[in-house]
């Protein structure tokens, strides 16, 4: 049982990146842009956050940053694709090898240095009085940093925003029909402007969490992948908040599945291991593709919006 509770721990620890990046991929597709910057924008979070930790010792300050990172890189892929109409795909593909690029100049004189102490003060764990007593779901889900916990409350508040507020059901209604959206006088723009921005920025939050709190350590390619992942997410959650709870803790186990077997002791191929979570995903997304209704993607997802082509 104790293996058990310490895999599942380590598992929302490991999920937590792509619990961020998804929702921020969520928010991008429901203003209907298929954003594959996600990658992008979490590494240029990542290095910009922890070039702050390293200059400042601030671990909000290198959040703030982070976030902003991110939100300029989406600001990019905004411009260039809502006011200049470009492709979608082929922007977001730009944006990953921009940031890319990008963090690997700004951080090469950053390889190998760790975080400062003072910022691994401020993200050590935090035992929530009562809920962290109990049994399994305790040690699990509430002896966690800060940035674990404000991923919980991120999650409820975006279900609720969608779901719950006028902006969210224009939110949606923008990524369903702008047309339609426009007509009824909703500022297409100004959402889509909006959502990609605040996207970005949780995306680049998800990169810092990988730099400041995961691997404590700047180093080169630090996402790993992670991004690409997280777009697939947003399918396997069907474009839900709520769901990315499962999505990115799941998908967190998996990826740190090889080390805890062998930690027990179970000798597997890493390389094999190293293949579980693609493999999973291709699955998932195959068996997705047959659904239809409610769980199918925004009807104007990928579709650039001009205003005289109503």
């Amino acid at each position: 049982m104790d293996w058990w509770i310490s895999f599942f721990s380590a598992a929302v620890i490991a999920g937590t990146p792509l619990l961020f990046a998804t929702l921020g991929a969520i928010f991008n597709e429901r203003a209907g842009h298929t954003n594959l910057g996600v990658e992008g924008m979490m590494i240029l979070g990542a290095v910009l956050g922890f070039a702050v930790a390293q200059y400042t010792a601030n671990g909000p300050l290198a959040m703030l940053v982070a976030a902003l990172a991110g939100a300029a890189g989406a600001l990019i892929y905004a411009v260039l694709t809502v006011s200049l109409r470009s492709n979608h795909v082929v922007t977001g593909l730009t944006l990953t090898i921009f940031g890319t690029g990008l963090a690997n100049f700004l951080g090469q004189g950053m390889v190998g240095n760790s975080t400062p102490q003072a910022v691994k003060a401020f993200f050590s764990t935090i035992a929530i009085p009562g809920l962290s007593k109990i049994p399994i779901l305790g040690p699990v889900f509430f002896e966690k940093d800060i940035f674990v916990y404000c991923g919980y409350i991120l999650v409820i508040l975006s279900g609720l925003y969608l779901y719950r507020t006028r902006f969210g059901l224009n939110l949606r209604a923008v990524g369903e029909n702008p047309a339609a959206a426009d007509a009824a006088s909703i500022p297409v723009n100004l959402y889509k402007y909006a959502h990609i921005l605040f996207g970005g920025a949780l995306c680049g939050l998800g990169g810092a969490y990988l730099s400041l709190v995961y691997v404590q350590s700047w180093q080169t390619g630090i996402t790993a992948g992670q991004g690409w992942i997280a777009v697939a997410l947003v399918i396997f959650c069907t474009w839900n908040p709520y769901k990315t709870f499962i999505a990115a803790y799941l998908f967190g186990g998996l990826s740190i599945l090889g080390f805890r077997l062998q930690s027990a002791g179970i000798h597997v191929s890493q390389y094999l291991l190293d293949m579980v979570p693609y493999l999973v995903t291709i699955i998932i997304l195959v068996f997705l593709s047959m659904g239809k209704g409610k769980n199918t993607a925004p009807k104007s997802l990928g579709n650039p919006y001009f205003r005289e082509e109503r």
